[in-house]
């Protein structure tokens, strides 16, 4: 029984394409059928699939349809983070999704998942990505005072939810934690967050997080260890559309 991450599919089979950038970039080019392909070589019926946000652009059931079989689809239990483009998630619809979707896909949102011993807790996440200014040494000189308002009000929001998924997890009897984000925990202004904060406190011992693509951004947050968390960036055109085991 294994664990496995990646995210941003960006599914849009009932949907239209809205990243124009999938249609010419190389690494997403097919990255369905690649993705789908490494995952059958990979997982195995009693492993677990956890994808970190950014599932579809459908906006409704009827252009989320097909990517939900699609993932239904794939080997393993799946288990689901929200992420800043699935439309048709929002934090009040988590429970209706968790009853349609029962015995075949799990909603991660306010509750927690369990691996084994350990449970799997998580939420979107928010971090400020600007508009940054810079000087002409290219250093940063400012940033958008109302944008970053705006940004610390969504990551305090994020932040309670994710405190409400430890919660849970813990009344539950758990002391075992892997958190999982889509936004990664940290903006390139900062060293920790609230994120990286609460996952020392409840003692997580991954975190793991989807949203940086290309490969200027790939370093904007943490990797590697830091105060005794691994931190793991699974974003899907970082892994080449391989899923990344997490832990046996």
């Amino acid at each position: 029984m294994a664990l496995y991450a990646i995210g941003d599919l960006h599914l849009h089979f009932g949907s239209e394409l809205k990243a124009r950038g999938q249609r010419t970039d190389r690494l997403w080019r097919n990255h369905e059928e690649r993705f789908r392909k490494n995952c059958a070589a990979l997982i195995g019926p009693d492993d677990t699939l956890l994808l970190a946000g950014d599932h579809s652009w459908g906006k409704n059931d009827a252009e989320c349809a097909p990517d939900f079989r699609y993932i239904e689809e794939l080997p393993g239990h799946k288990v689901l983070l929200r992420g800043n483009h699935d439309m048709f998630w929002d934090a009040k619809k988590t429970e209706a999704l968790n009853r349609r979707f029962e015995g075949r896909l799990f909603f991660l949102q306010n509750n927690f998942y369990p691996f084994g011993r350990t449970a799997l807790v998580g939420t979107k996440g928010f971090c400020f990505e600007g508009p940054f200014w810079l000087d002409r040494r290219g250093r940063l000189a400012g940033w958008d005072e109302e944008a970053k308002e705006r940004a610390d009000r969504l990551v305090e929001r994020e932040a309670e939810r994710l405190r409400q998924s430890f919660e849970a997890a813990r009344e539950a009897g758990f002391h075992r934690y892997i958190m999982f984000l889509h936004y990664p925990p940290t903006s390139i202004l900062e060293r920790d967050s609230v994120f990286t904060r609460m996952a020392e406190e409840y003692g997580a011992g991954q975190v793991i997080y989807a949203h940086c693509h290309g490969e200027s951004r790939f370093h904007d947050s943490i990797l590697g260890e830091k105060n005794g968390v691994r931190y793991s960036l699974v974003s899907g055109d970082y892994l080449n559309w391989t899923p990344q085991k997490i832990t046996d």
